[in-house]
């Protein structure tokens, strides 16, 4: 394989869009969570959800960080690296992007201080509405980042003149055919990876019994979340397959490695695809699934590569891409609604329930990892869907220059990813300060009762 500076460009933001995703599908599902811990607290008066709060917070914190640190550095790689891209549709990607940071960033910014140091600072409800507005703008930020990135899955809303595509209606183009269903999975995928984290770090402390105040509360919270969100998320992704059969066919035509155009089109399984041999080796299928799952009749006639030639994406990345993210959402269901089960039963405080969740803990970014490449090579050759492709936008820089940064990316991504990942398991190894607290406090209040007994024995 020659590494030309096109294919190390690609290389490059893909490495760029791989580590930053990770961060914001925690923050944004993780900060829905805390403001569920802070509701209880704030109905209920229990302290202990306001330990998990302050517990989390802080890993909210430091994901939002790094979030933020990655997604500047990718933003910048339109410029470096793609030029041509924002020359041609920059009208229409800046504006998404900068709305991002007008109605997302800043709202994030203004109020995770008050999240973070505001406890002893400002009233109960003051900061309850800090949380919310920390919530609603992690999910703003989604929501602008999916619209282009639909809106460059299945263009629509523009108008080209003299090569440069302009605005034609800002409805339809925030609004794409593509855009609901993507917005929907994203989201609910970021609350189901949230939800396998919180459940994961607190098996990993009540495993290790540093757990303090709440953390079987946030275990509960994080599988009750999973169990009902799992189902539900294999419903949309049901729903999104089918809008990317209508709008993206070359894209479902890879994902299943059909090959000829065909009615009653077979569900492969597993196999070996090979675009040389244009057959799918080693094929494990069931006859006629395709067409039932993808057009709802058995005898559904579904398009083949063959129709694509020269304009699909490359086949093996897409099919193997799709069937990890399948597999970790069905083992994500089977696991949630199995240690549900065991919660129910009262049985759950068992090395193997514990060890299984502790496994499953960042087994939410594997699943978005792959969903995010089958999003993205599937879109391949294109950059904006049948309008402009990739190779037509590509900066030129030299291959040693190219190279030369995206060893430094890798470098720094790697360093990042293990302190962060030592460092929350830091923070679950050893006992929170919420907990020495409650203990703390037990002890005064027996110190009191004690003090109390002896005054009443002495004035007897």
């Amino acid at each position: 394989m020659e590494f030309d500076p096109f294919l190390l460009s690609r290389i490059q933001f893909a490495a760029n869009i791989s580590f930053h995703i990770l961060f914001p599908t925690i923050s944004i599902g993780l900060c829905w969570i805390l403001l569920f811990f802070r509701t209880r607290y704030t109905l209920s008066g229990d302290k202990e959800w306001e330990f998990a709060y302050y517990f989390w917070v802080r890993i909210f914190a430091l994901t939002f960080a790094i979030g933020v640190v990655t997604g500047i550095t990718m933003s910048f790689q339109f410029g470096t690296n793609w030029p041509g891209f924002m020359e041609r549709a920059g009208n229409i990607a800046g504006p998404l992007l900068g709305y991002e940071v007008l109605t997302a960033f800043f709202l994030e910014a203004s109020f995770l201080g008050i999240m973070l140091f505001g406890k002893d600072r400002v009233s109960n409800r003051v900061h309850l509405l800090a949380t919310s507005l920390v919530a609603v703008g992690t999910t703003f930020s989604a929501f602008w980042i999916l619209s282009l990135n639909s809106w460059m899955q299945t263009p629509t809303g523009y108008t080209i003149e003299n090569g440069v595509m302009m605005v034609g209606s800002w409805w339809e183009i925030i609004f794409n055919p593509s855009f609901p269903y993507r917005l929907a999975h994203m989201v609910i995928a970021s609350l189901l990876t949230s939800a396998f984290v919180v459940a994961g770090v607190s098996a990993y402390r009540i495993s290790k019994n540093v757990d303090g105040p709440g953390t079987w509360k946030v275990l509960r919270t994080g599988i009750c979340m999973a169990a009902i969100l799992a189902p539900l998320q294999i419903f949309v992704g049901d729903l999104h397959g089918l809008n990317t059969l209508e709008h993206q066919p070359a894209k479902i035509a890879a994902i299943e490695a059909i090959w000829e155009t065909e009615s009653g089109a077979a569900l492969s399984l597993f196999g070996l695809p090979s675009e040389a041999d244009r057959t799918t080796h080693f094929n494990i299928e069931l006859p006629r699934m395709a067409s039932l799952i993808l057009t709802h009749d058995l005898n559904g006639e579904l398009q083949g590569l063959n129709e694509f030639e020269g304009e699909h994406p490359p086949v093996s990345p897409l099919y193997w891409s799709f069937r990890i993210m399948v597999g970790i959402g069905f083992m994500m269901l089977f696991v949630s609604w199995f240690v549900a089960y065991r919660l129910w039963r009262g049985t759950a405080n068992t090395g193997l329930v514990l060890r299984v969740l502790t496994l499953m803990t960042y087994s939410g970014w594997v699943a978005v990892l792959a969903g995010w490449y089958v999003t993205e090579i599937g879109r391949q050759p294109w950059i904006v869907y049948g309008v402009m492709k990739t190779a037509e936008v590509v900066a030129e820089h030299s291959s040693g220059m190219v190279l030369s940064t995206l060893i430094a990316y890798l470098l720094l991504y790697a360093f990042l990813l293990v302190f962060y990942l030592l460092t929350i398991r830091y923070m679950a190894s050893h006992p929170s300060r919420s907990k020495t607290s409650l203990e703390q406090r037990a002890q005064d209040n027996q110190s009191q009762e004690s003090q109390a007994d002896n005054a009443q024995i002495e004035g007897n």
